[in-house]
């Protein structure tokens, strides 16, 4: 039987090579691992709550965590859902933090997500994006999360998933298949989703 190759491993497997590649002295095998993985620990911190910018610097912390605690790590197999774990903590005390100061200066609007676009907003270009996002958010706050973090993986790792939402392994790829349908029958249902596409 043939070695997997880059394409066929999951992102678990990904990171934990990684990791242990960087533990042995290669100097390759983090920058690697970071362009692997932000995007999806980007999207962990914005399906938590935090606007485009926040998330930006929840998803820093969450590597600098990394740095300061790679050596300790022993199951490197476990280092995708350590990251996407702390990518979630990170982002309920940055938006609690926020919180807290808005509340400090009495303006409860200023906790409101910040509503200018962001990165994503402006990589979605067209009716179609918008009318996809439009519908994507009104999906439930278990299906936003869910198809964000197998989107940007070539292969998820059900397991990293199952633990950091809290989900059994086996109903991951069912509650996908309904999350999937619940958008294609609402994109089917909007009468301008035909003419934006």
């Amino acid at each position: 039987m043939s070695a997997a190759t880059p394409r066929e491993r999951s992102l678990a497997d990904v990171a934990a090579d990684a990791v242990a590649r960087h533990l042995e002295g290669d100097s390759t095998a983090m920058p690697l691992l970071v362009e692997r993985v932000t995007p999806l620990l980007w999207h962990v911190a914005r399906s938590q709550g935090a606007d485009p910018a926040l998330a930006e610097d929840v998803v820093q912390t969450t590597w600098l965590r990394l740095c300061q605690h790679v050596e300790t790590l022993t199951d490197h197999q476990a280092v995708l859902k350590w990251l996407i774990t702390t990518a979630k903590r990170e982002s309920w005390a940055a938006t609690r933090r926020l919180r807290q100061a808005d509340s400090v200066d009495g303006d409860d609007l200023a906790a409101l997500p910040d509503q200018t676009p962001g990165p994503e907003d402006l990589a979605i270009e067209g009716l179609a994006g918008r009318r996809l996002w439009e519908h994507f958010s009104k999906l439930s706050r278990q299906c936003q999360e869910l198809l964000r973090l197998v989107a940007f993986a070539t292969r998820p790792d059900y397991r990293a998933v199952s633990e950091a939402l809290g989900m059994p392994v086996g109903s991951i790829g069912p509650t996908r298949g309904r999350c999937l349908a619940k958008l294609r029958l609402a994109l089917l249902s909007d009468p301008t989703w035909e003419s934006a596409r």
